[in-house]
């Protein structure tokens, strides 16, 4: 009789704490240093690991069956295909499968090495959860060397090296290089994606780090898009003649970005356009009305967090994904707390009094998530039609019925 097999170590997570967890390797071989936090999503991971708004973190997936529907060029959320979304690393339950979906094109493990993210699989990630809970997130660094011997010294030297994300500006690092268009619907059964060929309206979204279901939600409306750089000045931005202004989700602290983004708001924001924030561009708005935004505990993350909208009284169940918040108790005089968060009452959403000029926290596109939110799409682009005069659109729609 032979003894139990026991399966080699090939990856190690390292806590900054000491914490060290043990597991085999996936994807990217090497080692990154990122924030560890955990997305209690069920579905979308795919389109999580591509989201801009996790650069410089390492996600642990609390839902344990990850890589089973596999991946495919469709549900990638960075808008350059061919560029990394920054997230630093992937930390998994249980094995990677091989796919079941007719959609799979390529095995998750296979798609990770391409995008340079390193995993690991076989970590307790209910303990490594609670600990989070418990502790806040971590600095950590994750490693996967096929070998089994790692190179501590360099490990540790990235994990000592890597400064956390407070005080971090990150949204350079994943904003467009250059000014482009954007026509893409949203995605149909058996159709794919569409393209809006004669659009109503014309918005200019501020990238800082946008999500490219964001972008098809605005298409969707009417609204052909115009992307430009996160450094973009308000001048530049006025340049396009927009209707409207979008500010885009992104990562990193929004204090670190606000140095140069929240003056270009200010002045935007006097020209009386009609202006939505998402997530970073939530709190970059928050701070250039003069509140306050703080470091969260651990932050939240995945498709299942319950919001009010207070301007209804509705209860929408969102995609979240943000370290830091606006403190709601900064917001001034003229600024109306809009939607708050039913898990711990933090700030989800602000409007200006008296100007169609508002913001939320969380991610209403639904790429992953419910498609309770996208209402917020609609609310946006009925201050276009209300200043050109034109129809309202109702914002919430029937299930089944055309938007």
């Amino acid at each position: 009789m032979t003894g139990w097999q026991q399966t080699p170590t090939t990856a190690v997570l390292i806590l900054a704490d000491g914490t060290r967890l043990e597991g085999h390797g996936l994807g990217a071989v090497g080692h990154a240093a990122g924030e560890v936090c955990f997305n209690t999503a069920m579905t979308g991971y795919q389109e999580v690991l591509t989201d801009p708004s996790y650069a410089g973190q390492i996600i642990t997936f609390t839902f344990p069956h990850i890589g089973n529907v596999g991946t495919n060029d469709e549900d990638i959320e960075t808008v350059n295909m061919a560029a990394l979304s920054g997230v630093r690393g992937v930390v998994l339950k249980a094995d990677i499968t091989n796919p079941s979906n007719y959609r799979a094109a390529e095995k998750l493990d296979a798609w990770l090495k391409k995008r340079n993210i390193v995993g690991i699989a076989g970590i307790d990630t209910r303990a490594l959860t609670a600990l989070i809970r418990e502790n806040g997130m971590p600095n950590g660094v994750i490693a996967h060397e096929p070998t089994g011997v790692f190179d501590e010294g360099s490990i540790m030297a990235e994990l000592n090296a890597f400064p956390g994300l407070e005080g971090l500006d990150l949204a350079k690092e994943v904003t467009t290089a250059q000014t482009y268009h954007w026509d893409q619907t949203g995605w149909q059964w058996n159709k794919g994606y569409g393209k809006l060929e004669d659009p109503d309206f014309h918005v200019v979204a501020i990238d800082y780090g946008a999500k490219r279901n964001i972008l098809r939600c605005l298409a969707d409306q009417g609204a052909k898009v115009t992307v430009v750089p996160a450094t973009a000045s308000a001048a530049d931005v006025l340049s396009h003649n927009p209707d409207a202004i979008f500010l885009s989700n992104g990562p990193g602290d929004p204090a670190a970005t606000g140095k140069y983004a929240v003056p270009t708001i200010q002045k935007l924001m006097e020209t009386g356009k009609p202006m939505f924030g998402i997530c970073l561009g939530h709190q970059l708005l928050g701070l250039a009305l003069g509140g306050t935004t703080s470091k969260m505990h651990q932050g939240h993350h995945g498709a299942n967090h319950p919001v009010k909208d207070l301007t209804t009284g509705k209860v929408e169940i969102t995609s979240m994904n943000h370290g830091f918040a606006v403190d709601a108790e900064s917001l001034p005089a003229g600024v109306t707390q809009t939607h708050v968060s039913l898990f711990d009452g933090s700030n989800a959403g602000l409007a200006v009094d008296g100007k169609p000029i508002f913001s939320v926290q969380y991610h209403p596109e639904a790429s992953p998530g419910p498609k309770d939110s996208h209402y917020l799409f609609t609310r946006f682009l009925n201050q276009v039609r209300k200043q050109k005069g034109l129809p309202e659109k109702a914002e919430y729609v029937a299930p089944g019925t055309a938007a």
